[in-house]
């Protein structure tokens, strides 16, 4: 007995030691994680740096991950702008209501192709492939909404992408991959395909929805020129992407069509660059603060073909 146990922790020794060979790839290792952090997050702190720095100081340039001289002047002109409210709002709407209507869309239309008794699936499957090479272009897209009676509505932003081909492949692939004896066992016991769709396929494809809703959210948030070609006329469905817009370009030509007096002298103390910095700031802090939570199901994806050995 105490032959085995020390034989054990004899091993356990050689399996916890390193040679000088490991500790180097280790450290070669730590080293380029290391600069890949650095590297990633620099630009980030940078422009956070810039957003609460002195527009004045900002034009001598030097800024690197700290503010050299702290203020809420750039912050202060973007939100003393009274179309920020109405475009924020419009903005978090079209998200909710546009990430989840392609997904619901997305996953149904994913689901049918993956049926292998569809029996159109390899048609609509090349037809759905050409799409992501091949449009009509601005103009004959313009002309569509217009004739659908679109424009100026809050349908504009959630129809023309309800479908998209590359999402729908992403979900395909991954039904493809779970067992098609599941959908069997489950119509042996009396499911009808939408049962099967929404009981048994929706909960295993987690991590490929979390990963569809992250490109859906993503597009929508930071999509501005559809409101710019389709409702730019009409105040009430602006988006903060487009309202953000304006305050920049207002900035940069320092036009004296913002409203107001008060923010006509906040944009002669700001300069366009400190300006245009916290506007990427605005605009990214939410999709950060949604990403945590999406997170544990990328980790999910990752691991769900792993051996446990």
């Amino acid at each position: 007995m105490e032959a085995a146990e020390s034989a054990t922790s004899a091993k356990r020794m050689r399996l916890t030691s390193k040679s000088p060979q490991d500790w180097i790839f280790d450290f070669i290792v730590y080293l380029l994680i290391g600069i890949i952090t650095i590297l990633t997050l620099y630009p980030f702190l940078n422009v956070l740096a810039i957003s609460f720095n002195d527009s004045v100081d900002t034009v001598r340039g030097g800024i690197t991950i700290y503010p050299r001289e702290f203020t809420l002047e750039n912050y202060k002109v973007i939100f003393s702008y009274s179309g920020l409210i109405t475009g924020f709002k419009i903005s978090v709407l079209r998200t909710l209501v546009g990430t989840l209507a392609g997904l619901v869309s997305g996953s149904m239309l994913a689901y049918t192709l993956a049926r292998v008794d569809f029996q159109g699936r390899r048609f609509i499957s090349t037809f759905l492939a050409i799409t992501m090479y091949v449009s009509g272009g601005l103009i004959p897209g313009f002309i569509l909404i217009k004739d659908l009676n679109l424009i100026n509505t809050f349908a504009v932003y959630i129809l023309p992408g309800l479908v998209s081909a590359f999402n729908i492949f992403v979900i395909r692939s991954f039904i493809d991959g779970i067992p098609y004896a599941l959908q069997e066992s489950a119509k042996l016991d009396g499911a009808n395909d939408f049962t099967i769709y929404w009981r048994v396929i929706l909960p295993l494809c987690k991590p490929a929805l979390a990963t569809v809703a992250l490109f859906l959210a993503v597009g929508q948030w930071n999509s501005w020129f559809d409101t710019y070609l389709f409702n730019g006329s009409n105040e009430k469905l602006t988006t903060l992407q487009y309202e953000l817009m304006k305050v920049l370009q207002s900035t940069m030509t320092n036009a004296n069509n913002v409203r107001g007096e008060n923010m006509s002298q906040l944009m002669a103390q700001v300069s366009p660059d400190s300006v245009k910095m916290a506007i990427t700031i605005v605009a990214t802090v939410p999709i950060l603060i949604v990403y945590p939570f999406l997170q544990k199901y990328f980790v999910k994806g990752m691991t769900l073909g792993a051996v446990k050995s």
